[in-house]
C-alpha cells in the first residue's frame, strides 16, 4: 500500500522534517538552505499580511452591517472565511501534485505549499469554493505539471489561478459587492482602483488608509505595512532579490508620475502604488525565483518593466483596473528572452575584448 502511494506517504513523512535522503557526492555544495526552508521562510513572511487580512475581512463585514468591530470578533470572522479557501486550495492543488509525482515516481516538491498559501490571499472572501478548486487545479495542471513540475514552470501558478478566475468567472472577482463578505445590497464595497476607474477619485481613501489597509480588497493585499514587514524578512534572508523588487517600485512610481503630469491619472503617484495588489505583487509575486529573470542585469529590466506595465495597464485600459496581475504574467513569458539577450550581450562584449587584446 505504501509503495502504491509512495509520493503521498513521503510528502506527509517529510512535512516540516528533514528527509532521510542526503547528498554524499564530493561535487555538491551543501549548506543549511534547501527548498523546504525557503518555502517556510516565504510563508512566515506572508503571516503578517494574512493576519491583518483576517481582521480586515471581519472589520469590513461588521462595519457594513453596522455591528461591532472589536478585534477578536473581526479576527475570528476573517479566519473562518479564509479557512475553507485554504483547505480547498491545498486539497485540490496537492491532489494534482501527488498524482503527477506518483506517475513520474518522484517526490512531491515543496513549491505548492507557498502557492496554496498565496491563492486564498489574492481572492475575495466570498468567492465560491468550487471556483477556487477549479482555478487551483487549472493553475497546477497547465501552469506547472505539463512543463515538468516545480522549477520548470514559466508562469506564476498563484497568479495564473487568479487570472483564470478573472477571465472565466469575472462576476465573482470584480464589481463593488465581492470585496466585503455578506455585504448588504445598499453598501458599496468598491476598491480604490474601481473608484478611480469609474471616475470617482474624489471618494478615494486617504493615503494613510491605503497604507494601513482598512479598505475593501483581497484578503492579503490591503495592509502595506504588513506586506513590507514580509519584504524585510525576504530580503534579510536573501530569499527574494532586491534587484527585482526595487525596480518594480521605481518603474511603477516614475510611470505613475508621468501619468499624473499628463492628466492620464487624477491621483498622486504614490497613491497609485498603494492601490490594489501592486505592493503585494512586487514583494511576493514578481520575486518568484522560478518565473523571474535569472541574470543580474536581466532582473533589473524584468522588475522595471513590471512596474511600468502595471501602471500603464491600469491607466490606459479601463477594462483591467488591476494591472499588476497581467504585468507579472506577461513578464513571466518574456523573462527567458530577457535572460537570453543579456547573455548574448555579455558574449559579444567578451568577444570584442578578446579581439582588442589579440590586436595588441
Amino acid at each position: 500500500m505504501s509503495r502504491k502511494f509512495n509520493a503521498l506517504f513521503d510528502a506527509m513523512d517529510t512535512f516540516l522534517r528533514t528527509p532521510a535522503t542526503v547528498t554524499d557526492g564530493r561535487c555538491h555544495v551543501r549548506d543549511a538552505v534547501d527548498m523546504k526552508r525557503i518555502m517556510i521562510t516565504v510563508m512566515i513572511a506572508l503571516v503578517p499580511a494574512l493576519v491583518f487580512g483576517w481582521w480586515n475581512v471581519g472589520y469590513q463585514h461588521f462595519f457594513a452591517i453596522g455591528g461591532q468591530t472589536a478585534l477578536w470578533p473581526c479576527l475570528w470572522y476573517g479566519f473562518l472565511k479564509w479557512l475553507p479557501l485554504v483547505i480547498v486550495t491545498y486539497v485540490s492543488g496537492l491532489g494534482v501534485e501527488v498524482l503527477f509525482a506518483q506517475i513520474r515516481k518522484e517526490e512531491v516538491a515543496e513549491g505548492f505549499f507557498v502557492t496554496g498559501f498565496l491563492i486564498p490571499m489574492i481572492m475575495p472572501p466570498d468567492v465560491p469554493l468550487w471556483i477556487v478548486a477549479v482555478a487551483t487545479v487549472f493553475a497546477v495542471l497547465f501552469g506547472k505539471e505539463v512543463f515538468g513540475g516545480t522549477g520548470y514552470n514559466f508562469l506564476n501558478p498563484a497568479l495564473l489561478a487568479r487570472a483564470f478566475v478573472f477571465f472565466a468567472y469575472p462576476s465573482v472577482i470584480s464589481g463593488d459587492k465581492v470585496w466585503i463578505s455578506n455585504s448588504p445590497d445598499a453598501v458599496s464595497g468598491a476598491t480604490p482602483l474601481a473608484l478611480v476607474m469609474n471616475g470617482h477619485a474624489e471618494a478615494m481613501p486617504t493615503t494613510w488608509e491605503l497604507i494601513l489597509g482598512t479598505i475593501p480588497g483581497c484578503i492579503g493585499e490591503t495592509c502595506k505595512i504588513a506586506i513590507l514587514i514580509g519584504a524585510v524578512i525576504l530580503l534579510f534572508t536573501q530569499v527574494a532579490d532586491w534587484r527585482i523588487m526595487i525596480p518594480v517600485f521605481a518603474g511603477g512610481y516614475v510611470t505613475a508620475m508621468v501619468c499624473q503630469l499628463t492628466g492620464l491619472c487624477p491621483i498622486a503617484a504614490h497613491d497609485q502604488l498603494l492601490m490594489g495588489g501592486f505592493v503585494f505583487g512586487a514583494v511576493f509575486m514578481a520575486t518568484d525565483p522560478v518565473t523571474a529573470a535569472h541574470t543580474r542585469n536581466g532582473k533589473y529590466l524584468y522588475g522595471l518593466l513590471i512596474g511600468i506595465l502595471a501602471i500603464l495597464i491600469r491607466t490606459l485600459n479601463k477594462g483591467y483596473p488591476e494591472g499588476m496581475m497581467l504585468a507579472i504574467l506577461l513578464m513571466n513569458i518574456f523573462a527567458p528572452l530577457i535572460d537570453w539577450c543579456v547573455v548574448q550581450n555579455h558574449i559579444k562584449r567578451r568577444k570584442k575584448r578578446l579581439e582588442v587584446r589579440s590586436k595588441k
